[in-house]
């Protein structure tokens, strides 16, 4: 065989196609990976006879209401768990009576799956990740290794509502700050298990410490209530309807619940096991005792506020309300908005001879534009041309303007109709 013909049947080198399908269809590539690991999982869990004890417990409880028997006397399984939520949770778990026991297994199963994803996907979306991958590949990615996790695994294998917990807290502190309805997770998820009613706690400290910055700054009252002190009277409020519901369907129920059951904490087990991870299992199996007293309150209580205070700050030094971006409400400067977003002068104030500067700010976006002033009693030019306008710029473009500093396109447009957008503010 000659050298030309040895060349010739050599195939050409290039990338793996395997590779290139994966580069091309990234979500498609990580959806497929999802569902192998997702049947392994559910194969596993079957061979392993996995008894789902909690969520018989909340079958219980709605064939408890259904039979108007005492919710707090009640018993289920073999080991004889007690309920130990609110009465607003059994009401829901009530549907769970109208199936029978293997179908109810296999909806909690693939809803806990699903419910899995959207955690994943709702946690990317907390921190802007990823940046150079579709997220919902990273989540479909994430989540196919997550399932095996020993939280995940344990979930599924009890059949809890954790969650369906986390999916409604992420999903509340994942939506504009503008939207009226921002709260109403994280008070349902309270209604159900009483732990997620620290968020409402938490968006509350860090939205009056933002009451007063603004107020210690000389603005107005009017300007002290801002977007986290709303999004923790929305959930308090929605707290307190699941509580009102549950008073009206179940009077007795919630009577006992509220004046004996919240404070019964050994109703949920032995204080001492190693599977209680809290800090008063924990300080029960170092001093040996029940009951570790006036210690564990203290530490407890310690701990919450460094908690809290930790979580609070790091709000208030992100970019702003919404978690994911940058949309702070105009305001006085503070150096807990980044970027800055503010109006230091009145939008409707500008110099005959001046020129007037507007910045949109979302996350890593900011578009600074130089317009000439309007004449004397002249209309005001918009600061901002169409978006196949800006887009041609790369970023922002006014028609007669020049552009003194372009990155990407804003979320909204910045015209003096909407200087007082959540999103824009403008000086002259």
């Amino acid at each position: 065989m000659t050298a030309l013909e040895l060349e010739q049947s050599t195939p050409p080198r290039g990338p793996h196609p395997r590779r290139g399908t994966v580069r091309r269809h990234p979500t498609l590539a990580a959806a497929l990976a999802c569902l192998v690991s997702f049947t392994a999982f559910w194969v596993a869990q079957r061979l392993a006879h996995v008894t789902m004890i909690d969520l018989m417990v909340y079958r219980a409880e709605g064939l408890t209401v259904r039979a108007g028997d005492s919710l707090y006397d009640m018993v289920a399984t073999s080991a004889h768990l007690p309920n130990t939520y609110p009465p607003f949770a059994a009401l829901v778990f009530t549907p769970l009576t109208l199936l029978g026991v293997p179908a109810m297994r296999t909806l909690a199963t693939a809803g806990n799956l699903l419910l899995l994803v959207a955690v994943v996907h709702l946690s990317l979306r907390l921190v802007g990740r990823p940046r150079h991958l579709p997220r919902p590949a990273a989540a479909l990615a994430v989540s196919a290794l997550l399932v095996w996790c020993e939280p995940v695994w344990t979930t599924l294998r009890y059949g809890q509502i954790n969650l369906l917990l986390a999916a409604l807290v992420l999903w509340d502190l994942t939506r504009k700050d503008t939207h009226r309805l921002a709260g109403l997770g994280i008070g349902l998820a309270a209604g159900l298990k009483l732990t997620p009613a620290l968020f409402a706690v938490f968006l509350a400290l860090a939205g009056i410490v933002r009451a007063g910055q603004r107020l210690r700054s000389g603005a107005g009252p009017r300007t002290a209530w801002n977007p986290w002190l709303r999004q923790a009277a929305v959930a308090t409020a929605t707290f307190l309807a699941t509580a009102a519901l549950s008073a009206l369907a179940l009077p007795r129920d919630s009577r006992r619940f509220w004046t004996e059951i919240v404070f019964a904490a050994d109703r949920v087990g032995d204080v001492e096991i190693t599977a209680n991870q809290s800090l008063r299992g924990v300080l029960a199996r170092l001093l040996h005792t029940q009951d570790p007293g006036a210690a564990w309150f203290v530490l407890a209580g310690l701990t919450a506020a460094l908690g809290l205070a930790l979580a609070a700050g790091s709000l208030l030094r992100g970019p702003g309300p919404s978690r994911p971006k940058a949309a702070g409400t105009p305001g006085p400067p503070s150096p807990a908005r980044r970027p800055p977003c503010w109006s230091a002068r009145s939008p409707g104030r500008t110099t005959g001879s001046g020129a007037s500067r507007c910045w949109c700010c979302s996350a890593r976006k900011r578009c600074a534009v130089r317009a000439p002033a309007p004449a004397a009693g002249g209309p005001r030019p918009s600061h901002w041309a169409s978006s196949s306008a800006r887009s041609r710029c790369g970023g922002c473009r006014t028609a007669g303007t020049s552009t003194r500093s372009c990155t990407r396109t804003p979320d909204r447009c910045c015209s003096p109709a909407s200087t007082r957008s959540p999103v824009c503010s403008c000086w002259r």
